[in-house]
């Protein structure tokens, strides 16, 4: 059984898309996506550099375009979807939850309203590898911080005030290392509570179908059945956390051998690799990669 997998937030490169946009559908969806988000996503996915990529506006679209032009360009139907964070909502396109012109509106106000709230408050995060995970949450507790991402495999991402994670980074947990991430904000924290408002009002206005496969939500790992439900779930992810965890728990419970992760494919691929033992994975950093990910598929249908 085959999953697909889309990145999250932090996973873009400079010049990411530069091989992809050389094919001429996976070009022409570019485009199209651009003109629905109204952000010229063939420049930012080329020429741009890694500050103005780094930009929330900015990374959130791009990255949410690059999967749902990739997963068009490959035309594999997986058995299970999952987006990490902001992949939630390419992963709604892949399952048919939102048309890819929705979607793009749709991470367009999540993207300005959390960039938006990223600004009136100095806010970080910061990646704490290794370690027990009770130790590892009592640390990010006692340092004023959130675990905005529990993602497995030794990997929790911590939330707050540039001061909680000054302070974890000086309290590290035993045998942990915390690695500060080149994102603008608190994200999936209380932090980011101004965002919401307005990505509701956009979530009630949008028409939205069931998915057509199974797809599972960052919330509690589950299988969520209805695309209403699921938009919902999207909205409140903004403020609460990630588990990853629980999703990767879902796809082994679902009996998945091959996982696919989408451009700029390798985060979520070096997360399983810990997390799930036994479960072949493949990254699609290229276009040249599109060929095997489509003979790996074909392997584990």
């Amino acid at each position: 059984m085959l999953a697909i997998t889309c990145p999250g937030q932090g996973a873009q490169k400079t010049g990411f898309l530069s091989s992809f946009l050389e094919l001429d559908t996976f070009s022409a969806q570019i485009d199209e996506l651009s003109t629905a988000s109204g952000i010229d996503l063939r420049l930012h996915g080329t020429e741009s550099d890694d500050e103005t990529i780094k930009d929330t506006a900015v990374a959130q679209p791009l990255l949410v375009a690059s999967a749902i032009a990739c997963a068009a360009e490959l035309g594999i139907s997986p058995a299970v979807v999952a987006g990490h964070s902001v992949g939630e909502i390419a992963a709604a396109q892949i399952a048919g939850i939102f048309t890819p012109a929705d979607a793009m509106a749709f991470v367009k106000v999540r993207a300005d309203g959390m960039a938006a709230a990223a600004a009136a408050t100095p806010t970080g995060m910061s990646a704490v590898v290794g370690g027990q995970p009770e130790d590892v949450l009592a640390a990010i507790e006692a340092a004023g911080a959130s675990p905005a991402n529990v993602n497995g495999g030794g990997q929790t991402v911590a939330a707050g005030s540039l001061e909680a994670l000054e302070a974890l980074a000086e309290n590290p947990p035993e045998r942990a290392r915390v690695i500060s991430l080149a994102v603008a904000g608190a994200f999936h924290t209380e932090f980011m509570a101004s965002a919401t408002a307005d990505l509701s009002a956009a979530a009630s206005a949008m028409e939205v179908s069931d998915p057509t496969v199974s797809i599972l939500s960052n919330s509690d790992g589950t299988s969520v059945e209805t695309g209403r439900e699921y938009v919902d779930r999207l909205v409140k992810q903004v403020t609460n956390p990630v588990r990853w965890d629980l999703c990767q728990e879902s796809l082994l419970n679902t009996g998945i051998t091959g996982m696919i992760e989408l451009v700029p494919g390798g985060t979520l691929t070096g997360i399983a690799r810990r997390a799930m033992k036994g479960v072949e994975t493949f990254a699609i950093k290229s276009a040249a990669d599109l060929d095997g990910a489509r003979e790996f598929a074909a392997a584990h249908a």
